[in-house]
């Protein structure tokens, strides 16, 4: 049964819907969810909820997006109190770098023997648990977020933008990266989003730009920026724009120590910028001319950093890179050359704004159209799996689930490279990684797990038994219609709720979506 489930080709799965050209128009507002909106609905989100086909069926689909595209998270308050909680959001910045930076020199100024080894074992703990937490926030938003359109984007962005934790203080820095960078630009103009991207700590220690100087320079981010965060490869630039786009910024960096009091009080140097961690220092900085992708740049020193990035967005390059990657995520591998097309003019045509692009994308045929289908990345497959299973129950604990994208091959804040990870269905496809699948689909299936706790955070009971998807009527609306012969066969297989709950949750119809 397991090889039936994990080997179906897409082509068995996706068995006898309606061809996208065929597609009867939604109907949800009268109550009735046609095949288009249910794969309208799938791509819209990381998974379905009661709530969400509720909220579909009340506005039907096009003031349902515009309410999703307003940017509100629509998280229960008690989910929103127990993120706010998390150690790494209540505590500011400074405090926990100190506090990171303490321990490490702890360990460092232990003598070797028994308690360096007891020493060492606890900083890796501690790390361990600044990741976890940073993991905690990020899985609480997703699978309890109303907004599930911008739940998915900020995924996106996340993985767009990648950072690793494991580099330096970077883990210091990964809850803030998500809670205070990337969410509030996630549906905003895609310059302020880089600009707020580049002058955060988890990128500037990541890509190694806080070391950029004048006299020591380092282009790992200025290359970066160019080819995996706004333009691509092939898009025109050249190496010599790389290096000028260095120049330009140089001394854009963190301030680890307090600032020094000058010999007046309250007056800060001349040229100098703060914001939070982020400070750009003149007396680091390359004050000559650049020429950057065609165009002089003066050296007047943090200003030339806004110039940069605006000739950067404006290029016809960055409009269509964005809005390739956007299609690719939430459409298809290999997106319709003219849906990108008319994405990357929305761009052009709002300067860059991301709700006008994704309501391009989302208010097209191909948003609707059941086919292509793509695999679900292992991120998707987890919190798709727990909104369809835990159906409006209480929140999870999401230290195992952190684990489980672990085992998946898809650590949050896990990618070593900047590249983050693959968005193609084929990468995730491997044995061991549907064997994983598997697993996660029989823990989730059989009930018996230790995967919730009560909404504010505290125990509960252990649910009673397997959750009752067969009964529910969110599988009978959105799921049931649509599964294909042979996954109904294997269901028919099945010799227990939990079996049958487990064949579901590892067929080829919920992993695709």
């Amino acid at each position: 049964m397991l090889g039936l489930l994990l080997t179906m080709p897409p082509a068995l799965a996706g068995a006898g819907q309606t061809p996208p050209d065929r597609l009867p128009a939604s109907r949800a507002i009268a109550g009735e969810l046609a095949p288009g909106d249910i794969a309208w609905l799938r791509r819209d989100g990381f998974g379905l909820d009661s709530a969400t086909l509720a909220r579909y069926r009340q506005l039907g689909r096009v003031r349902f997006l515009d309410e999703q595209l307003a940017g509100d998270d629509r998280l229960p308050p008690a989910v929103a109190a127990q993120i706010r909680a998390l150690p790494l959001l209540a505590t500011p910045l400074t405090e926990l770098l100190a506090d990171f930076r303490a321990r490490q020199q702890q360990y460092k100024d232990t003598p070797a023997g028994p308690a360096k080894d007891a020493a060492k074992q606890a900083l890796g703990q501690y790390r361990r648990e600044l990741v976890q937490q940073a993991a905690q926030a990020e899985l609480l938003h997703a699978i309890r977020g109303g907004n599930q359109l911008k739940e998915q984007l900020v995924w996106f962005w996340l993985n767009h933008f990648s950072v690793y934790a494991g580099k330096g203080p970077v883990r210091v820095f990964a809850a803030d990266y998500e809670e205070n960078v990337i969410r509030p630009h996630a549906l905003g103009k895609f310059r302020d989003l880089v600009m707020a991207t580049l002058q955060s700590p988890a990128m500037l220690a990541f890509l190694d730009n806080a070391r950029n100087a004048r006299d020591r320079t380092n282009e790992n981010y200025a290359r970066e920026l160019m080819e995996l965060h706004t333009l691509g490869v092939g898009a025109g630039y050249s190496q010599a724009d790389v290096q000028q786009l260095m120049r330009v910024l140089t001394g854009a960096g963190l301030q680890l120590q307090p600032p020094r009091r000058l010999a007046r009080r309250g007056r800060e140097r001349l040229g100098v910028v703060r914001g939070g961690l982020f400070v750009f220092n003149p007396n680091r900085h390359d004050f000559g001319d650049k020429t950057f992708l065609g165009h002089t740049i003066e050296g007047r020193g943090y200003a030339e950093i806004g110039q940069a990035v605006d000739l950067i967005v404006r290029q016809p390059a960055c409009a269509h890179f964005i809005s390739q990657r956007l299609a690719e995520y939430f459409v298809a591998d290999r997106p319709p050359p003219a849906l990108v097309d008319a994405m990357a003019d929305t761009f052009r045509r709002s300067d860059g704004d991301i709700a006008a692009v994704l309501r391009t994308m989302l208010l097209s045929t191909e948003a609707a159209a059941p086919d292509p289908r793509k695999f679900k990345d292992p991120m998707r497959f987890v919190v798709s799996s727990l909104r369809l299973a835990y159906d409006g129950q209480p929140v999870p604990n999401t230290a195992p689930l952190a684990n489980w994208l672990q085992q998946m091959g898809e650590p949050l804040y896990g990618r070593v490279t900047p590249d983050g990870w693959p968005l193609d269905s084929a990468s995730w496809t491997g044995s061991g990684q549907l064997g994983k699948r598997f697993d996660f689909a029989g823990v989730i299936g059989s009930g018996r797990n230790r995967l919730f706790a009560a909404e504010g955070g505290g125990a509960s009971p252990e649910p009673a038994g397997p959750p009752a998807l067969r009964d529910s009527a969110l599988y009978r609306d959105a799921i049931a219609p649509r599964l294909s012969e042979a996954t109904r066969h294997a269901l028919a297989q099945a010799k227990s709720p939990a079996e049958w709950n487990t064949f579901l949750l590892s067929s080829p119809d919920f992993n695709y979506r």
